[in-house]
């Protein structure tokens, strides 16, 4: 195991040497959450924790709440929160959203940084936690949506951060229960191209209505973050879409 920190330190992460190792995906998706002190956010396949934990970092009386699938990264996030000085203010659950717990819904925001590869186009890594986390199992991505869709209170957000190219099978679902749909890419380099991940967000019976925005450019010339990503990554700035 390995402890490893997000947030310029504030966030003090648990998470296995090997397979599936959170980045910046869950900071990123963190921080496009609009939540405020007082509001209930619940992180569906939260792994170790880290975005559970950066959002809870960066609002302060927020309350996270935050299911995986597999028990043993359940354990390493509520190490993450104590850790992290954040054990009153989240808690992690062992469960399958195909099969969930009750877990005192509707929250105010959803949020899902789910398998971004559909089952059966790419090889299964075989650490199983990189697996889980990698490749769709029973749950496709229409269920994940769905499942967010069904915790979240009318009004409220459901965030995902997924694959650039899987973008239209997110709105897609997305729409089927939500509306005022946004669409953020993070640019590597450059605005417009090379994108390989995407937040999209929508509002809960809302009309509808897709805007695509600008998104992020994560890299300079030089290869370092750029001040807005760094601004994300370390200042614990909440992302506008």
């Amino acid at each position: 195991m390995s402890e490893d920190r997000l947030l310029d330190g504030s966030v003090v992460l648990r998470q296995p040497d090997a397979g599936y190792r959170a980045a910046i995906d869950p900071v990123f998706l963190a921080a496009a959450v609009p939540a405020n002190s007082g509001d209930r956010v619940l992180d569906a396949g939260c792994g170790v924790g880290a975005a559970a934990l950066c959002l809870a970092s960066r609002v302060d009386g927020v309350q996270v709440a935050g299911i995986d699938v597999l028990a043993d990264l359940i354990g390493l996030a509520g190490e993450g929160a104590g850790l992290s000085g954040l054990s009153d203010r989240a808690r992690f659950i062992a469960a399958d959203i195909l099969s969930p717990l009750e877990l005192g819904g509707p929250f105010d925001h959803v949020m899902a940084n789910p398998p971004y590869l559909a089952a059966g186009t790419a090889i299964p890594p075989p650490d199983p936690a990189k697996r889980q986390a990698n490749v769709e199992g029973d749950a496709k991505l229409a269920d994940w949506v769905a499942f967010c869709l069904g915790q979240v209170k009318s009004g409220g957000t459901v965030t995902f951060i997924h694959r650039f190219d899987r973008q239209g099978e997110v709105v897609a679902a997305l729409e089927k229960g939500a509306g005022d749909l946004k669409v953020f890419p993070l640019w590597p380099k450059t605005a417009g191209e090379g994108a390989k991940r995407v937040i999209v967000q929508g509002v809960k019976g809302a009309a509808a209505g897709v805007n695509i925005r600008d998104g992020l450019v994560l890299h300079g010339d030089n290869g370092d973050f750029t001040a807005d990503a760094q601004a994300i990554l370390r200042a614990a700035q909440g992302l506008i879409l």
